[in-house]
């Protein structure tokens, strides 16, 4: 059993980070130390308050050029308590890997949600840009931003002894880049505790889009397939779409045009930061999940639905694209209003087909158990903390 500092920058919300941390500190073996620099007990999952957090100074989780760079700065900069610790293990989403520059005194791991996005994700660098004023001059500065933080991100990455990325697709992120070689990389994906999920074959008439609300979950395209379907199709008048997840406060203007956008449609209905039960109870009763983000690193809510006997239609591209069977527990498509119109249609017609598809689903999702995540990582850790201990005695007999 090993000693394991855990630094992930920061616990503000209830997104798939937190939740990676909370089902490894329940199945691991080890000893866990968090260290974050924002711990927001409030606003996260409570479960987290069972483990030691040591928070250090805050940074800013504005994702603005100043915010971005200050909390840059703070990472970089900073020395984490490490005293008795045997591995030190990074969370990263982008920033985390700037932690190992002043901390290299511990073997140290990472698990990748994804590499800087807005660097490294060409996708997600072309939507930002295409939703934010001033295109031109935001990518000329992402020019001169971008190629100083990869040639110091490359630096970061060559601290690390192993890196576990949470799907292929992040994967082939950090191999584009050139931020590490592929005999580094191992592909750990998170998941879902199947076993826990309940199946109630109950197929009430709503679709469900599930996960945080923010711009990069790309959900009006999820509103414009609903309405299109109610505008082709008025005799499924009676189906809804329920919107549920947590919004953080820079997403609220986001949250604002999504309410704008389905205005004058009662059949939509958001609802904010739901508990937990409240969720699992939303997948348990829905006809289908919606998951309509454009290039997801892995994305948990198919997964989820497919746990609940559920079929999910989504985007083909990124991380769904592991996760889902097309035409065995859900669809795969382009992102386009017309596309998932078709395929709510298809699924609304035909409740064999539901029945089949989340049966299928339920199967499949069994390969994301987390216990497929926890002990690779936990056996991993154990070689490095027991190559650690033999380098320090072969130090201590030539000194």
């Amino acid at each position: 059993m090993a000693n394991v500092a855990l630094y992930y920058p920061w616990f503000y919300l209830k997104s798939g980070g937190e939740r990676t941390c909370i089902e490894l500190l329940k199945r691991s073996r080890h000893r866990w130390t968090i260290i974050t620099n924002r711990y927001d007990r409030e606003a996260t999952y409570p479960e987290l308050a069972d483990y030691r957090i040591i928070e250090l100074d805050k940074v800013s989780v504005k994702r603005t050029f100043a915010g971005a760079g200050s909390a840059a700065w703070k990472i970089l900069t900073q020395k984490l308590p490490l005293e008795g610790q045997d591995v030190l293990l990074i969370l990263c989403d982008g920033l985390g890997d700037l932690a190992t520059f002043r901390n290299r005194s511990l073997p140290t791991l990472s698990v990748c949600f994804t590499p800087l996005r807005i660097i490294f994700d060409e996708h997600y660098r072309a939507r930002y840009l295409e939703s934010r004023s001033h295109p031109r001059l935001r990518s000329l500065i992402l020019k001169v931003v971008g190629a100083a933080f990869r040639t110091v991100d490359r630096m970061a990455w060559k601290n690390y002894l192993h890196v576990f990325p949470n799907s292929e697709e992040t994967r082939a992120r950090i191999v584009r880049a050139g931020l590490c070689p592929p005999g580094k990389l191992t592909v750990l994906r998170h998941g879902y505790d199947v076993g826990a999920a309940r199946v109630t074959n109950i197929y009430e008439p709503y679709f469900l889009i599930a996960g945080r609300i923010m711009w990069t979950k790309n959900i009006e395209l999820g509103i414009d397939a609903f309405l299109d379907l109610r505008r082709r199709r008025p005799d499924l008048a009676h189906f809804r779409l329920k919107i549920a997840g947590f919004v953080d406060r820079k997403s609220v203007p986001y949250l604002a045009m999504l309410r704008e956008r389905a205005a004058g449609c009662e059949a939509i209905e958001f609802l904010e930061s739901p508990q937990d039960a409240d969720l699992w109870k939303l997948y348990e009763n829905c006809t289908a999940v919606v998951y309509p983000p454009f290039n997801e690193d892995l994305g948990l809510p198919p997964i989820e639905g497919m746990a609940h006997a559920k079929p999910v239609v989504a985007v083909n591209r990124g991380g769904p694209r592991e996760t889902i069977l097309h035409g065995e527990t859900g669809f795969l498509l382009d992102p386009t209003s017309e596309a998932f119109s078709r395929a709510l249609e298809l699924l609304a017609d035909n409740l064999g087909l539901v029945r089949t598809m989340g049966a299928a689903g339920r199967e499949h999702a069994r390969r994301f158990d987390w216990s497929t995540f926890t002990q690779p990582l936990d056996d991993f850790i154990d070689r490095a903390a027991g190559r650690a201990a033999e380098e320090s005695r072969e130090r201590c007999v030539s000194a």
